[in-house]
C-alpha cells in the first residue's frame, strides 16, 4: 500500500496557497503553508486545517512554515486552536521548519512551551523516496 494518502494543494489565483499531504503508514498529516498568515488567511486555512484534521484522524499534525514570510497574532490563533482540536481527538500538533520572523512571533507568545518544534527529514517516506523539508 502507498504511503502517502492524499496529497492536495490550495491554489489563489493560480499560486499555491498551502500544501496538505497525509501519510498513512505514520497517521500524519502536514500542513505546508505557502502565505502569510494573517487575518484575511487564517479563515481559509483553519477551515481547511478543520476539515482534514477530522477526515484524517492524524496522531500527528505537523505546521510547516518554511515558506511564511510574515505572521500576526491570528496566526498564533490559529496554531493555539488548531492544538486544542488535534489534542481533543487524541492527537499531537507540531511546528517545523519555522522561518526566523514566525520563530520571534512563537517565542514572544510562549507557544513553543505548548507545541513542540519537530524535524520532518528522516521520518517519512514517500513512495520509497524520503521526505525532508530541506
Amino acid at each position: 500500500m502507498n504511503n502517502i494518502q492524499i496529497h492536495l494543494i490550495s491554489k489563489e489565483k493560480g499560486k499555491k496557497t498551502m500544501e496538505t499531504k497525509f501519510y498513512e503508514k505514520d497517521k500524519l498529516l502536514v500542513f505546508k503553508i505557502a502565505e502569510e498568515i494573517d487575518d484575511c488567511s487564517v479563515q481559509k486555512i483553519r477551515r481547511r486545517a478543520d476539515y482534514e484534521i477530522e477526515r484524517f484522524m492524524p496522531k500527528r499534525v505537523v505546521f510547516d512554515f518554511d515558506r511564511v514570510t510574515f505572521m500576526d497574532s491570528a496566526g498564533i490563533g490559529l496554531i493555539i486552536g488548531r492544538y486544542k482540536f488535534t489534542n481533543m481527538l487524541g492527537g499531537k500538533l507540531e511546528v517545523t521548519n519555522l522561518t526566523p520572523s514566525v520563530q520571534k512571533i512563537f517565542e514572544m507568545s510562549g507557544i513553543l512551551k505548548l507545541i513542540p518544534v519537530t524535524d520532518l527529514s528522516g521520518n517519512v517516506e514517500e513512495d520509497g523516496i524520503t521526505y525532508g523539508s530541506r
